[in-house]
């Protein structure tokens, strides 16, 4: 087996979703080993990513499950070897998600900043005040080094609440969980947290001005700042799967 520095990794800050682990034990696949390489052992990835034995399972469970690895009595965890049209096959899937992620954020460019707008003549005090404490609580999470993923959710379901129309946060929240993984590793990429919380604290600002006009702008702009990091963020998982 090829020695694996501890720099092939990116740590994992909070106990993220199996798939999040997969997917950097798959980019580590794809970009550094080859068939017949045996993964790390369970030990070894739970030091390397600060995740729980049972996240590596579940993880290598579902590599194992779309055949990129399988397990070895005695040998541990193998790459299987690949067949090219299992490689386009896997390259297409990265490009289905990253458009159906641009999607997404499009339609999020089309829905949040009119949410903005109305919620900036609608929003009573009450909503207003707890806006003001969901990004307290996102600044303190920042502080701590913690990407804030709760808090950044939580802010914009409120814009929604404070809209008054009860369908579009709904719509927001199945968003929302599409874009998970997706929003997650954006706010770990260097400088994004403080980027999202100045964006919110812009969005506020205009909503408790009563200015729509500026909230709509404000939120607009947020919007177009997150579609640049994360498609961005999309764009090495692409070139990577296509080196084979």
């Amino acid at each position: 087996m090829p020695g694996v520095a501890p720099s092939e990794f990116e740590a994992i800050r909070r106990q993220k979703v199996y798939e999040a682990v997969a997917e950097q034990i798959e980019r580590l696949i794809l970009t550094k080993l080859k068939p017949g390489d045996k993964l790390p052992s369970e030990r070894e990835l739970t030091e390397l990513l600060h995740v729980s034995r049972s996240s590596i399972r579940d993880a290598i469970r579902s590599l194992e499950l779309v055949g990129l690895v399988e397990p070895r009595q005695g040998a541990g965890t193998i790459v299987r070897a690949t067949h090219l049209d299992s490689m386009n096959s896997i390259a297409e899937a990265l490009r289905q998600r990253q458009a159906m992620v641009s999607d997404l954020l499009d339609f999020r460019a089309m829905i949040e900043p009119p949410l903005a707008a109305r919620a900036a003549t609608n929003a009573t005090l009450k909503q207003i005040e707890a806006m003001e404490e969901i990004l307290r609580r996102q600044e303190r999470t920042m502080t701590s080094g913690d990407a804030g993923i709760e808090e950044d959710a939580n802010f914009h379901y409120s814009i929604a609440q404070a809209s008054g129309n009860q369908v579009v946060l709904k719509v927001l929240d199945l968003i929302m969980d599409l874009l998970h993984d997706t929003r997650q590793r954006a706010l770990q990429v260097s400088g994004r947290p403080q980027r999202s919380l100045n964006g919110h604290l812009r969005i506020l600002d205009a909503i408790t001005q009563r200015n729509p006009e500026a909230a709509h702008a404000a939120m607009r702009r947020h919007i177009h700042e997150i579609q640049d990091v994360v498609l961005k963020n999309f764009e090495p998982m692409e070139k990577d799967s296509s080196r084979e």
